[in-house]
Formats: C-alpha cells, sequence, structure tokens
C-alpha cells in the first residue's frame, strides 16, 4: 500500500473492532483491500463504554471518524438469550443510540451498524427479505436482542428524513470464523459445536449436539462478511437494509453443520443429539436476492472450507481464543 502523503479523506471507526466480524475487517484490509485514502481505527469496551453516552461522544471527538462500522453489541446464543432478554434489550438500545448520536452530532458522513437475521418476524413467510423487519414480532427466544436491534433500523430512517444523514445498516445470517467467542454455554451454534468437538476428541467422549439437528441456518464466513462490508461502506448509498448472505441453497441443518466440524477436526468419536434441548427457530431463510442484484458475481468461500479453516485457526489458537 502506497504511503498517503495528503490528509487521509476517510477516517472509518470500527466498534466492537476485537470481535469477531471487527478482527475479519481487519484482516482484509491488512491483506490489501485497504485504501490509500483510508485510516482504519478499530476500537473495543476497552477504549469506550458504549452504554455510557458522555463516553461514547469522548471517544468520537478523540477520532474524528467519517464513517463508522457499528459492530459493538450484547450477543449470545440462545440460552444466554433465554436468560437475558431484560439484559440485551437495554443495553444494545444505550449502546445504538449513543453511537448513532454522537455519529450525527460530530459530522459522520456514513454509518453502517450490523442488524441480525434474528430481528425477523417469527410467523413469517420464507425466504424473508429486507421489506419483512417489522412485519410481527420476532421469535420469543431473544426478543430483547431482537427489537433492540429492529430499533437501529427505526434511527437510520429517522436521522436520513430530520437530518439527511446518511446511516444504513447490514443483515448478516449466522457469521462465523477465526476470533469468534467459542464459548458452549453462550456461543452462538457453530463455535460451540466447534469447541465441543475439539473437547470431546480431547477426551475420548461422544459429542453431545443439544437439539435435534434438524433446524437450518446461512452460514456466512466472517471474512466474506468483511468483503462485503467494505463494498456497503463504500458503494451501497440505500438507507434501507441489505440482507448479506450465501443463497438459499447453501441452507444447512445443524446435523450437517456438525458433520461438517466432526469431519474438519477428524473427530472418530460417535455423535449423539440431545432431544431434550431446546431447537430454537426451525429456519430462517432469508434472500439475497438484492445483494446480488448489486454484486451478482460475488464468490462466497465454499460451507466446508471455511469451518475447515475455522476448526484449524481454533486448534492452533486454543490457549487465548474467546471461551
Amino acid at each position: 500500500m502506497t504511503e498517503v502523503t495528503g490528509p487521509v479523506a476517510k477516517r472509518i471507526l470500527v466498534t466492537g473492532g476485537t470481535g469477531l466480524v471487527g478482527k475479519a475487517i481487519e484482516k482484509v484490509v491488512a491483506d490489501g483491500e485497504g485504501r490509500p485514502d483510508e485510516k482504519w481505527i478499530f476500537v473495543s469496551s476497552r477504549d469506550a463504554d458504549l452504554t455510557n453516552a458522555a463516553e461514547t461522544k469522548a471517544l468520537f471527538e478523540q477520532h474524528k471518524p467519517t464513517h463508522v462500522i457499528h459492530l459493538a453489541a450484547m450477543v449470545g446464543g440462545l440460552f444466554k438469550n433465554i436468560r437475558y432478554n431484560l439484559d440485551f434489550w437495554r443495553r444494545n438500545v444505550h449502546i445504538n443510540d449513543n453511537v448513532l448520536h454522537s455519529a450525527y452530532e460530530t459530522g459522520v458522513q456514513k454509518v453502517v451498524s450490523c442488524l441480525s437475521t434474528c430481528i425477523f418476524p417469527d410467523k413469517t413467510t420464507y425466504p424473508i427479505d429486507e421489506s419483512m423487519i417489522h412485519n410481527g414480532p420476532p421469535h420469543s427466544s431473544n426478543f430483547g436482542y431482537s427489537y433492540a436491534k429492529r430499533m437501529i433500523d427505526i434511527q437510520n430512517r429517522g436521522y436520513f428524513e430530520q437530518h439527511g444523514c446518511r446511516f444504513t445498516a447490514v443483515i448478516p445470517t449466522n457469521v462465523f470464523g477465526p476470533h469468534d467467542n467459542f464459548n458452549i454455554k453462550d456461543g452462538h451454534v457453530l463455535p460451540g459445536l466447534i469447541h465441543k468437538v475439539y473437547l470431546a476428541k480431547q477426551s475420548g467422549s461422544p459429542l453431545t449436539v443439544w437439539g435435534t439437528g434438524k433446524p437450518r441456518r446461512q452460514f456466512i464466513y466472517s471474512l466474506d462478511l468483511a468483503r462485503l462490508f467494505l463494498w456497503v461502506l463504500r458503494e451501497y448509498d440505500e438507507v434501507e437494509p441489505i440482507i448479506l448472505s450465501v443463497g438459499e441453497e447453501d441452507e444447512v441443518s445443524i446435523k450437517e453443520a456438525a458433520e461438517a466440524i466432526v469431519e474438519a477436526m477428524d473427530f472418530r468419536g460417535e455423535l449423539v443429539f440431545d432431544a431434550t434441548k431446546a431447537d430454537g427457530q426451525f429456519k430462517k431463510t432469508a434472500s439475497n436476492a438484492k445483494l446480488r442484484r448489486y454484486l451478482p458475481s460475488f464468490q462466497f468461500t465454499p460451507f466446508r472450507q471455511a469451518v475447515k479453516e475455522t476448526c484449524a485457526w481454533f486448534s492452533a489458537n486454543y490457549a487465548n481464543a474467546r471461551k
């Protein structure tokens, strides 16, 4: 990358910069996708408590970003959501309001926030698309997180209509990859399974997967999502959100995901499904038709290859991985 001799045109602040997606963006930028006129600033909860309005404002005044990728959130898997719906609502509403309002007050040109497909109505038709976000209540298991994330879309519209702000949001399907949270109890399904397979292989015990294995999900590799985030930041001009996902045909069952991990980690033991544990939503198939209209030839990493790379990263970084 050539040195920037003049002033940097874009100062891009990434909240949640040390998490799964933040680390993926940092890697993609470092590997040559960054541009000479961009300065990237990755911050985490150590830099500011984003539930605190004054600390958030101070962070923005310190770094003076022109653009923001907003990834910071309280997140967790199915069972953590079920236990702490109120906490998920309150913390995320505070974080999102503070970030968006600080961006507005400090003259940020564009904010790209990260939503999730779990915000969509529980009772709906499939595939879900960007027009259906507010068509009914989300699944009861994670209503706190889901409603808090939906409110970003409401705020983006409000800031645009009242102040002309170019704030938008992306809706990825289930993200996984290096630097994920591999906590078995509170993490998401794929990293939790990777950790379970690792431990079962070490101890020579069977692998027990919670639930029936029948629910289906679209998984997106964090490095693919990172490349798409850069495109949204630079090229996507709508305030309306956009789903970032592999196609409907690439949906896999939890059983198939578990089998891919078993293969990637060369686990030879027994695979058991504990049907007494909750499955969560059976499916939430999302349409990537809008993304394909913009980027018809974007190449996603094949699922099994992405699983293999993630398992290899976890095994190599087991001591320091979040778990």
